[in-house]
């Protein structure tokens, strides 16, 4: 029972440090990059 608990409370701990590392604004990516504009010389 007690290496059960070691086990449980190491997955969350490591789960935990992986999460860390994670920054920034949750987002989704656009479906296209932005492609540049074509020059447009008249």
């Amino acid at each position: 029972m007690k290496a059960l608990a070691m086990m449980a409370i190491t997955a969350l701990l490591l789960a935990g440090l992986a999460g860390c590392g994670q920054k920034g604004p949750l987002y989704l990516p656009d479906d296209e990059p932005a492609a540049e504009q074509p020059d447009q010389s008249s």
